[in-house]
């Protein structure tokens, strides 16, 4: 059961998919601060590019000897400490995973992903609320991001399965009820899709100009 990293639709909340709907989210640009070493080409370094693939095919010893190596020299690398994250859960470290994207969201609280990413996790141990409070968080830095959007309306659609499970419990009359825990659980039955990460591609430089 799980919140899809990629873009996804409401069944992908709560399939058995987080490890791989875990992988094929993009790590987050580099935070814009003063004390964050600009890279001279937009996108992930070479090094987490290739991590970033690995994880993708499932090398995740390799991958993380990639990341470690960056952490190494960057310990406070944003991009390097998510794919971190998604690699401890892959593994089904799944508590390392969620310590690795909370102390991201504190960190670097301008950054979505991670908030999307705890999400995923809180969504998954049947944490909604929490799950909920998180996306809205990653709405409240990118109010575009749209994966964010797919995946809080899933948190509602599970809250409100919760409420009309409860009220069948309690009035088992309650036809309008049971009509609508039906129609959000045939929901669910729908099978997530697949989107593969797009990583950032740099551009090359324009020819410069003649005076």
């Amino acid at each position: 059961m799980t919140v899809r990293i990629a873009p996804c639709i409401a069944a992908a909340l709560f399939a058995a998919l987080l490890p791989h709907a875990l992988a094929q989210q993009a790590p987050p640009p580099p935070p814009k601060s003063a004390t964050v070493v600009q890279e001279r080409i937009p996108g992930l370094t070479p090094e987490l590019a290739e991590a970033a693939r690995m994880i993708r095919d499932g090398q995740y010893v390799s991958a993380l000897a990639k990341i470690d190596g960056v952490l190494a020299t960057d310990s406070k690398n944003p991009q390097a400490r998510f794919l971190k994250g998604v690699v401890q859960n892959d593994q089904a470290d799944t508590e390392a995973a969620k310590a690795t994207f909370q102390q991201l969201t504190e960190d670097y609280p301008e950054l979505p992903e991670p908030y999307n990413n705890l999400a995923v996790i809180w969504a998954q141990q049947g944490e909604y609320e929490k799950a909920r409070r998180a996306l809205e968080l990653a709405l409240l830095t990118r109010p575009e991001y749209g994966i964010a959007h797919e995946n809080l309306g899933d948190i509602y659609a599970r809250l409100a399965s919760v409420e009309y499970d409860r009220a069948v419990g309690l009035d088992k009359s309650n036809k309008s009820a049971q009509t609508k825990l039906t129609l959000v659980r045939e929901l669910f039955a729908v099978a997530p899709s697949a989107t593969p990460v797009k990583l950032p591609e740099p551009k090359p430089a324009g020819a410069p100009k003649k005076q």
